[in-house]
């Protein structure tokens, strides 16, 4: 027998025996059930990604998002942290195909706030009782290291929290910004799929993103990341990856947003389900990472109108009203159909608490620091 034969032959038993293997890796999440998948999550927080696939798959919703309500109230209370959100430009160098502020969306009327007028929208906040300030905007080198550093420091001066979603920079520029007093920095990865994360991200990459993260875990801020439910493209086995991704951090907060189509962006308009498939992935990051901070976004109520409220029920714990002058909340147009585009700081302010007070949960009085639990 010839060598080609027999190498030939080496080969075709190694296939079958590779996928013997496989079929005895699949056959215990074949006949699992959600209760044997919910009991090992809650009393381990650990699943491998065909338990995590079961999940996102599930019909039966309900015991999934109690599972994850109980598992809040375990490690996190009733407490309800609010963070005020300063949305302080929408300049944007990228050119992210899903995105409504895009580089190349000649339809948006772009506007910058000046630092002082930021400092002064904290200072107000001061008197509505929030704790943490989140600055966010597009990627507008306008906003130099020093401007930002002003900006930080002379929110800090009021004793808040401060969390940056600016988007990528250096190692330097985020040592900067720590220096001057930042606290969180929240740079969602999007999705973990290499190939689909660079065909929706022209002229970015994956592997910065994720050095990024690293840089800012190493800087010693409380990491937010999180990731888009329903791209296109997207699968769930991707989403499943995605998820372990961010407990391999581990995060301290995690955001999970639905995908809301754009009509000024050249991005495919999918029909799906998504603000439940976000319900799922919220359920499940809460079940593995039970004491982190999770935010009930507000694109959530875009799609459902007590969709804040619904995924403070089903795991989530943050929630992040505008503070945006009322003047430029509709140019700050990431996705269309956002709520609350007419309302002040004050309306946005009283509305939210008396929605939270409506399901029996109370807003946290502290600042909501992820304090994170023995042996997780």
């Amino acid at each position: 027998m010839s060598s080609v034969i027999v190498m030939n032959l080496i080969v075709i038993v190694l296939f079958y025996f590779y996928n013997i293997l496989n079929i005895f890796a699949i056959l215990p999440i074949m006949y699992a059930n959600i209760e044997s998948i919910l009991d090992k999550v809650v009393q381990s927080h650990t699943l491998c990604e065909k338990e995590i696939l079961y999940l996102l798959e599930t019909k039966d919703t309900k015991k999934l998002f109690s599972a994850a309500d109980e598992i809040r109230k375990k490690y996190s209370g009733d407490e309800v942290h609010l963070r005020a959100l300063i949305e302080f430009s929408n300049y944007c160098k990228q050119n992210c195909l899903y995105c409504g502020l895009r580089r190349d969306n000649s339809h948006v009327t772009r506007y910058r706030v000046e630092p002082q007028d930021i400092i002064e929208s904290a200072r107000k906040a001061k008197n509505y009782g929030y704790k943490t300030i989140v600055l966010q905007s597009g990627e507008d080198s306008y906003y130099t290291v020093e401007r930002m550093a002003k900006i930080i420091s002379g929110i800090k001066d009021f004793d808040f929290v401060v969390t940056l979603s600016i988007g990528e920079k250096t190692f330097e520029e985020y040592k900067a910004y720590r220096d001057a007093g930042a606290d969180r920095y929240l740079l969602r990865i999007e999705t973990t799929d290499e190939t689909l994360y660079n065909k929706l991200n022209p002229g970015m990459s994956l592997k910065n993103r994720m050095l990024c993260i690293e840089n800012i875990k190493k800087l010693g801020y409380e990491v937010g990341s999180g990731i888009i439910a329903g791209l296109p493209g997207q699968t769930l086995e991707s989403i499943a990856k995605d998820i372990v991704y961010l407990k391999s951090i581990p995060v301290d907060m995690a955001g999970i947003g639905p995908f809301i189509y754009h009509p000024d962006t050249p991005i495919e308009n999918i029909k799906g389900d998504f603000f439940e498939l976000s319900l799922k992935i919220i359920t499940i990051l809460r079940l593995l990472m039970p004491d982190i901070n999770i935010p009930a976004t507000t694109a959530m109520d875009t799609l459902n109108k007590e969709g804040r409220l619904i995924a403070l029920q089903s795991g989530a714990n943050v929630i992040m009203p505008s503070i945006t002058e009322t003047i430029y909340r509709k140019y700050y147009e990431i996705y269309p159909g956002k709520v609350c585009l007419g309302a002040t700081p004050a309306d946005c302010r009283y509305c939210i608490e008396n929605k939270i007070k409506s399901i029996n949960r109370r807003i946290s009085t502290g600042k909501g620091f992820h304090i994170r639990q023995s042996g997780l």
